[in-house]
């Protein structure tokens, strides 16, 4: 029996290695596929919780999150925070993952208090867990939440000293999200040309997650200086990458249209 349950462990482990490669390589669909099949799987007799269940809904929520479609599992993430009660450290990172991820949601729906202070509630708990476990790529995507949310809330210099206080550490795909809430900062803060010259440093990522971040940023960054024709192209270009990698609702798509329509609104091309 050990060893069947040794075996059955190490091709779990081995498949969600797999899963977490494919999700780099931005193969969403496929993932959360799988991981909606783990889920459905039934739990060996000498389970006790269902931990293999719990990391496949954590998988294929955070999946269905990238791709933009936060609202619709929503309900979910909630119901699975309430379920992964925190009794061991496994359980618990599990569950901060989550709750990132709903932080991911709540800035997409622009409800930025509730972003922040659940964002700051996660970072207290990674920091009582950093003994237990390495959790920086959790800490630093909650601080890029973070950010966010008080963009969100025109506290444009406190999300610009978070931005740049944590690149020098920032490791790819955090980095590429730091960069350009970085200059989403400086582009609130009316700093257009600090702003532009940011963006113009930022090496694009390409992961699928990241579509028509930078463009976006971009765009905000030239029309700030009354650069209406580039602005235009590259709000353009960032709703064309958008529409092609992410779901109709991700919040970026809607971003994107409303600058294009400012732009419009703004007068004709130089």
């Amino acid at each position: 029996m050990k060893r069947i349950r040794t075996t059955r462990d190490s091709a779990r482990r081995e498949l969600f290695t797999r899963l977490e490669l494919l999700y780099k390589a931005g193969e969403y669909e496929e993932v959360e596929a799988t991981a909606r099949a783990l889920v459905a799987a039934p739990l060996p007799p000498w389970r006790k919780r269902p931990l293999p269940q719990w990391q496949a809904r954590t998988l294929a929520t955070g999946v269905a999150v990238a791709h933009g479609r936060g609202a619709e599992v929503m309900a979910e993430l909630e119901e699975l925070i309430a379920e992964l009660e925190p009794v061991d450290a496994e359980a618990h990172v599990l569950q901060l993952v989550v709750r990132n991820n709903r932080v991911t949601v709540l800035v997409g729906q622009e409800r930025y208090e509730e972003a922040e202070t659940e964002a700051l509630g996660i970072l207290r708990e990674v920091t009582r867990l950093a003994h237990l476990t390495p959790l920086w790529k959790l800490e630093l995507s909650a601080l890029e939440n973070l950010a966010a949310a008080l963009c969100g809330q025109a506290r444009f210099e406190e999300a610009e000293d978070i931005a740049r206080g944590n690149l020098p550490r920032a490791e790819e795909p955090a980095l590429a999200a730091l960069h350009a809430t970085l200059v989403h900062s400086l582009n609130g803060q009316g700093r257009y040309e600090e702003a532009l010259a940011e963006a113009r440093r930022c090496t694009p990522h390409q992961a699928r997650k990241d579509s028509g971040r930078l463009d976006l940023v971009t765009a905000e960054a030239l029309r700030g200086l009354g650069c209406l024709g580039e602005a235009e192209v590259a709000a353009r270009r960032a709703l064309t990458d958008c529409a092609h990698h992410l779901h109709p609702t991700h919040p970026r798509i809607r971003e994107a249209r409303a600058l294009l329509a400012r732009i419009a609104e703004e007068g004709p091309r130089p």
